[in-house]
């Protein structure tokens, strides 16, 4: 890996708890290549990466290939309803084996016809009968490990990360009212933003912009939020009441849908905001959640996967098209607003005097990832 520098690393340790008292992350977290490819492997490399709902993967044979911090991988179904995770590297000569999403009965190679049963085991290898004591058992499609908790799934990288409860400590209790696994993916999106992935997620979990970027659409939803939560796992969490639903623009509440059954008390009255570290975040609104996963390209690009979802009686409900319409719309419209503030501040951290800045009470689930994320890369600058 990459070092990073000796004044890098000290301004990283200014990134620490109390987060009134912490320092922003360096600008140069932002767009520096040689950070980029330190955090490929100190924080994607050692995380549980989210990547979506688990619903994106209904069938067997339904399958995803993406690339996670330049890693490709296929994320499948198995026969047996089993998700499983593989580089997307042919164990003949490396050839990329799959593109895009879809469903298949099998893996094969396009480039030389090896095949690949879908729990990645080799199926076929034409004319290798003349190769010397070629097993076909020891060259099965290298796996990572996946899980599926609370409707999500997630891929990790790395051999030594803690397993995927550990990792996220109290999230079930926290997010046990909305009951997340329950939820059904009703419309999903990817598109590609010019900032980087960190940037990206850190505006979908602050208030401090509301004002300024959407003042007409859905400023005037949120109250001001309640303090951060304290929780065990790796993610950020924090519960803000609404004037109606977040999930609506404030011209369009009368759209609103039911609520998610069994949520009751002060949870229907608001929304709860979450980042799954490092690259999932969601809203967990009233009568819906809406995602956000971000999967870094290089330093100032990422590709954005988001989904919206609904308990399953709204689904039955004979107006949902149109209701729903409406919350599509409103998350829309919302990322529309923030784009261009975000391609802005990406071109302005670029600048050689771009310095570290303090945070505000209304950013408390930033700076904590900020933490997060410090922690981690100096860790893997002193391994």
């Amino acid at each position: 890996m990459p070092s990073l520098s000796t004044d890098l690393i000290r301004q990283l340790c200014q990134v620490k708890p109390p987060i009134m008292s912490a320092s922003t992350l360096p600008p140069v977290c932002y767009w520096d290549s040689a950070v980029f490819e330190r955090e490929r492997h100190a924080v994607f490399g050692r995380s549980w990466i989210g990547v979506g709902r688990a619903d994106r993967w209904k069938e067997p044979g339904d399958f995803a290939a993406m690339e996670l911090a330049g890693v490709p991988v296929i994320v499948v179904r198995d026969i047996e309803g089993t998700l499983r995770a593989f580089a997307n590297s042919c164990r003949h000569r490396g050839a990329m084996l799959l593109e895009g999403a879809g469903n298949c009965r099998g893996i094969k190679c396009p480039f030389h016809g090896w095949a690949y049963k879908l729990d990645g085991r080799l199926a076929g290898a034409p004319h290798m009968e003349q190769t010397l004591d070629f097993d076909r058992s020891e060259f099965g499609l290298v796996s990572f490990r996946i899980a599926e908790r609370h409707g999500f799934a997630f891929v990790c990288l790395g051999s030594d990360t803690v397993d995927i409860d550990t990792w996220l400590g109290d999230f079930g209790d926290i997010h046990a009212p909305w009951s997340l696994e329950t939820l059904v993916s009703a419309r999903r999106r990817e598109f590609e933003v010019n900032c980087n992935w960190k940037n990206f997620i850190e505006v979908f979990n602050e208030y401090y912009h509301l004002p300024y970027v959407h003042p007409d659409s859905i400023d005037d939803v949120y109250d001001p939020p309640d303090a951060p939560d304290a929780v065990t796992g790796q993610y950020a969490t924090q519960f803000g009441t609404t004037q109606g639903t977040g999930g609506l623009l404030t011209a369009t509440q009368e759209h609103q849908l039911p609520p998610i059954p069994g949520l009751d008390g002060r949870n229907r009255q608001g929304t709860r905001y979450t980042w799954l570290y490092p690259n999932m975040t969601f809203a967990a609104s009233t009568e819906a959640i809406w995602m956000y996963e971000a999967y870094p390209i290089s330093p100032g690009r990422t590709r954005i996967g988001m989904t919206i979802c609904f308990p399953p009686e709204a689904l039955e409900d004979a107006a949902f098209g149109d209701k729903a319409d409406q919350y599509y719309h409103r998350c829309d419209v919302a990322i529309d607003e923030d784009i261009p503030f975000l391609e802005q501040q990406q071109r302005g951290l670029t600048s050689p005097y771009a310095k570290p800045g303090r945070y505000s009470y209304l950013e408390p689930s930033v700076a904590n990832f900020a933490c997060w994320y410090a922690d981690r890369m100096v860790i893997a600058a002193d391994a």
